[in-house]
């Protein structure tokens, strides 16, 4: 089983570990055919597995002050990145040959059917587990996804990173992202997911899969910056949604939508006495019999 986050209660870490069991279980054809021995049992998780999943550390902080190389092979820091607006974080590796590159597109779909701008409005940090990973490959990746994106300045907000394993290993545990490498076929095992994270490096929320709803990963990032991009709209959504960490997906919350049009029935009510009155207030001087002055 998946271990939760020490953080949540029993119930809720059950909740998250039978989610995510769920997710690898749906990609496991795809994700870990290459780690698996075809005289293995049919429902017995590999041994590698047991060391792959998601634990939520929602609202702790990532270590900033990590150093990792961008797409022209010069250091950066974390810090560099964060600060100004919303951050999405992927942990993939550009050769893998399974759920990064759909994790990717997936993601780029998404992003270009929300309003907000890579760049202007949040930030986007993809970074390479894999320390062999030069950042020849990675400029090769920034170029393709941001091109496949398509909007300016997603050049410059978009950064593909790789970096040495020690800061590679810290910034996935801070995250809760836990992997595993395979010597044999020299592939890395992970569960999809990605991670918003606040300007100050808080993890805010994470969805899990290869397929993320524009309307989730929208209100996802107007969490994240505290009501600071979006629009009247989204804090109306957000009115209406609550995300729910068990599943790492916003749901319609019934109560607030019933108790909003509670709301609006007792105002509607309200404005109907209120011209009555005034209609009565207006007729009363012309009682029954009375001519009307013309």
């Amino acid at each position: 089983m998946i271990r939760g986050h020490h953080n949540s209660n029993s119930h809720g870490g059950a909740n998250r570990a039978a989610a995510l069991f769920l997710a690898l279980l749906a990609f496991a054809p795809v994700a870990c055919a290459q780690f698996t021995d075809p005289t293995q049992n049919v429902g017995t998780r590999p041994e590698l597995l047991k060391d792959v999943g998601i634990d939520q550390k929602l609202n702790d902080r990532i270590p900033l002050g990590l150093v990792f190389r961008d797409e022209s092979g010069k250091p950066v820091a974390l810090s560099q990145l964060f600060g100004r607006s919303p951050v999405i974080l992927t942990l993939v590796y550009y050769n893998c040959p399974m759920l990064c590159t759909p994790l990717l597109n997936a993601l780029t779909r998404s992003l270009k059917e929300i309003p907000m701008d890579v760049g202007k409005q949040f930030t986007v940090v993809t970074v390479s587990i894999d320390p062999a990973e030069s950042h020849v490959l990675a400029s090769a990746k920034h170029d393709l996804y941001t091109g496949m994106y398509g909007r300016p300045g997603a050049a410059a907000g978009w950064h593909f990173l790789t970096g040495d394993e020690p800061a590679i290993k810290q910034l996935a545990a801070a995250a809760g992202f836990r992997y595993a490498y395979d010597a044999s076929s020299k592939q890395f095992a992970h569960a999809p997911a990605i991670f918003v994270l606040t300007p100050e490096g808080r993890l805010s929320r994470y969805f899990y899969g290869i397929e993320f709803p524009p309307r989730d990963l929208r209100l996802g990032l107007v969490e994240a910056s505290s009501g600071k991009i979006g629009s009247p709209v989204d804090q109306l959504l957000l009115f209406c949604y609550h995300y729910d960490p068990h599943t790492g997906k916003y749901g319609l919350l019934i109560a607030r939508i019933v108790r909003a049009a509670g709301v609006l029935t007792v105002v509607a009510i309200g404005l109907l006495i209120f011209v009555l009155r005034r209609r009565e207030h207006y007729d009363a001087p012309y009682a029954v019999g009375s001519p009307r002055v013309q």
